[in-house]
């Protein structure tokens, strides 16, 4: 993979979200949640599908602040439009999500 100009980067849109919804999602083809997230006045809910469910239950994520992409193009899987692309580390099956590590003002630019 070849190095990104910083023009490139600066076209990727990150903000911070609360997760203010979490729904099994049993026709995505590995385990997945549908989460709502609530990115703040500005830019407001969207919708996204995380397959984090090794690592986090529906009750740990409401409330939840994560960071996400919100300028990618939507993308249908199964019967869902996944609007944003929520950021974690991942380690083979196993995803630990990006999150501030204070509350901050749902939309806030990540840069």
């Amino acid at each position: 993979m070849g190095d990104l100009t910083w023009n490139e980067f600066e076209k990727v849109d990150m903000r911070i979200g609360t997760i203010i919804e979490v729904n099994d999602f049993p026709k995505a083809r590995k385990p997945a949640y549908q989460l709502t997230i609530d990115f703040g006045s500005a830019i407001g809910i969207r919708k996204s599908s995380a397959q984090i469910t090794k690592r986090y239950t529906k009750e740990e994520l409401l409330g939840k602040q994560i960071m996400a992409v919100i300028n990618f193009p939507k993308k249908q899987i199964a019967n869902f439009f996944s609007e944003c692309l929520v950021l974690g580390a991942v380690d083979g099956d196993d995803v630990i999500l990006m999150q501030p590590s204070a509350k901050i003002p749902n939309g806030l630019k990540i840069s």
